[in-house]
């Protein structure tokens, strides 16, 4: 019974929908703070570029699942891969720029931003891979 109504969620529109847009806010009021690094803790190299990777990867999984339960597994590759690619494209320039007005951030770092692509990428390929198997369960 559980599982029944976890997979009827994860099979609705309005979930997927949801959450990518509790995403893209969460996105704009992140990147309106300065980020302060606790001291004395680890140094992590890159751990930015590690977070803008996961965090978009989580925005191409909500959009692109989104696309596919209303627009359906059927549609061409350009639904389903390069239409939520060029969206994050523009998030996250968009992004980048948006930081360099945000005081104690950097904005316009090409690094950060191929990281923002190559996460919802990611994101967006794994949902077209498991879109299916989803599907089966509901």
């Amino acid at each position: 019974m559980y599982l029944k109504r976890v997979t009827s969620l994860a099979a609705s529109s309005r979930f997927w929908a949801s959450g990518f847009t509790f995403w893209a806010v969460a996105l704009f009021v992140l990147s309106s703070f300065s980020i302060t690094t606790p001291e004395g803790g680890p140094e992590i190299p890159h751990l930015d570029k590690i977070i803008h990777f996961g965090y978009f990867l989580g925005g191409g999984v909500a959009l692109t699942t989104w696309i596919l339960l209303v627009k359906g597994r059927g549609n061409t590759a350009a639904v389903r891969y390069i239409l939520p690619f060029v969206v994050f494209f523009i998030i996250g320039a968009l992004d980048e720029y948006h930081q360099t007005f945000t005081p104690g951030r950097s904005g316009n770092d090409p690094f950060d931003w191929l990281a923002d692509v190559l996460g919802a990428s990611t994101g967006i390929a794994l949902a077209n891979r498991f879109h299916l198997r989803l599907l089966a369960f509901s």
